[in-house]
């Protein structure tokens, strides 16, 4: 009976389909995220700074650490094949996955580089890297730098802050600071994807947004590319 319950369970994992790993050129969007083929992958286990933050120097300054992250991710691996491994959906839409570019694991790269901090939040698979960085003063540990965590979540705050200020919260109207050009409406649907609208196109009358679910404006549609999201197909 039990020779039989074995060969029952062997049968079923077999029949199970195993999970195909995604594979293809890397297309850098910024400092943990990237396309690989047509998916957009959240590299797991690190945090990169926001391509908009800011570091200060030893002697006060201020730099732009988030775009210069963005720019040595993609300077290391723009166009090289990779294999990833996916290990969960986030909650904008987005495959988390481990991924490996000629065998070197791309996060453990990254961090042990110092262009990204480990997130420990989801994962310690990277803190001893990240603290031999930190020892090392590489990357952005040369400066001193807001962990993107909380900057995203003073960001967030700083937002909610103006908005109820100026009285545009939950309104339908571009953000003053960007002008009347910027009519381009960043959409973020029920299921995380991140879809942008132009004037004219079907769904842009009816799209309202919303900036405290992260929806936003954008003035050129290679901005809105860069950010992350994609054209309405209608």
């Amino acid at each position: 009976m039990l020779r039989i319950a074995s060969w029952c369970v062997l049968c079923l994992c077999l029949a199970l389909p195993a999970r195909a790993d995604i594979t293809g050129p890397v297309r850098v969007i910024d400092g943990d995220t990237i396309d690989v083929g047509d998916t957009r992958i959240r590299l797991h286990g690190i945090d990169a700074p926001e391509r908009e933050q800011t570091c200060t120097t030893k002697t006060g300054q201020a730099w732009g650490c988030g775009d210069w992250a963005t720019r040595q991710v993609r300077d290391h691996f723009e166009g090289l094949p990779a294999r990833c491994e996916a290990l969960d959906t986030d909650r904008y839409g987005r495959t988390v996955a481990r991924c490996t570019v000629a065998g070197h694991d791309m996060g453990r790269v990254l961090v042990q580089a110092g262009f990204a901090l480990a997130y420990r939040k989801y994962s310690l698979d990277y803190d001893l890297d990240e603290k031999a960085a930190l020892v090392s003063q590489r990357g952005v540990h040369g400066f001193d730098m807001q962990a993107p965590a909380r900057y995203r979540e003073v960001r967030r705050a700083e937002m909610v802050s103006r908005d109820r200020q100026s009285g545009l919260k939950k309104k339908d109207t571009p953000p003053a600071l960007q002008g009347a050009t910027c009519r381009i409406k960043g959409n973020i649907s029920r299921d995380g994807k991140r879809i942008y609208h132009m004037p004219g196109q079907q769904y842009y009358t009816r799209t309202r947004i919303n900036r405290l679910k992260g929806e936003r404006w954008f003035c050129t549609e290679a901005e809105a590319r860069g950010a992350g999201w994609r054209r309405s197909k209608v």
